[in-house]
């Protein structure tokens, strides 16, 4: 079945739908910058199951990264879906990495040094922000829902794609989050906001944390907000040993994305193997 040509206006009604689907707005964002490559990629040509075939090895011999490209593939996959198209092209296999990389893992101390830089800088709300996004596991699109009756509540309700979950929140953070919006005079809804009273974007708030990167001492691959949700992660599970629990706070519908997020560093796999005592 031929599919049409890759117009701006269809990529306009796609950004819609995206949007009715409550898909993440960095998502959406990804989605369509890869729908533009691809139709860069077709110049003009109507969409068919064998150009995408053809685009997707076009990405391999390009040297793009398997993990990238399937990301580039869900994209088209997800097009196809809304236009009605019966065929899908099939994802790269990948085998389950054994290890994360740690040149691009947070650890805590590294944590402590980004706080500390922006409360020296005067950044209370970048400070506190990342706090929480730390101590909840929460997305930076959910960040929103922080608001002044949860705090008081001490618990969020989350809604994404639909579904609902109840996250806790510590006493300290909730004191310190009520603190923070009684200082800004911040009476209901949102705590973290603009000066004019929007949500903070996802743009906004990982360009404020690379600011810290100096001063911090931490490189700036480690900095950026979805590493708070990891470290998180694996601090929780180092404390209560639950893959499941962890999943549900976390909102993921899999354990399997559950498990990426606890992956150990490769010199911790070989410290492990070093005390197998197998070698004499």
């Amino acid at each position: 079945m031929e599919g049409p040509v890759l117009t701006r206006e269809l990529l306009i009604t796609y950004r819609l739908h995206l949007r009715t689907e409550e898909h993440a707005p960095g998502t959406i964002e990804k989605y369509l910058r890869d729908l533009r490559a691809l139709s860069l990629w077709l110049e003009e040509r109507r969409l068919t199951k064998e150009l995408a075939a053809e685009w997707k090895a076009h990405l391999l011999s390009a040297g793009y990264m398997p993990v990238t490209i399937n990301s580039m593939l869900a994209a088209l996959n997800g097009l196809c879906r809304f236009l009605g198209l019966d065929w899908r092209i099939r994802y790269l296999k990948i085998q389950h990495r054994m290890f994360r990389d740690q040149s691009r893992e947070l650890n805590r101390p590294e944590y402590d040094r980004l706080v500390e830089a922006a409360r020296g800088s005067g950044k209370e709300r970048l400070a506190l922000l990342m706090e929480a996004i730390c101590a909840t596991g929460v997305r930076v699109s959910e960040v929103k829902y922080l608001s002044v009756e949860a705090a008081q509540r001490g618990r969020a309700e989350i809604s994404l794609k639909g579904k609902i979950r109840v996250i806790l929140l510590a006493g300290k953070l909730c004191r310190k989050l009520l603190k923070y919006a009684k200082k800004q005079k911040i009476t209901s809804g949102a705590i973290f906001r603009t000066r004019s009273g929007k949500y903070l974007s996802r743009r906004q708030i990982w360009g404020e944390m690379k600011q810290l990167c100096k001063t911090a001492g931490v490189s700036p691959e480690k900095v950026y907000p979805h590493n708070l949700r990891h470290l998180f992660a694996r601090t929780f599970y180092h404390a209560c040993k639950d893959i499941a629990r962890l999943a549900d706070v976390l909102g993921h519908s899999s354990i399997e994305t559950t498990r990426i997020y606890l992956l150990t560093t490769g010199d911790e796999q070989l410290r492990q193997l070093d005390r197998l005592g197998l070698i004499s």
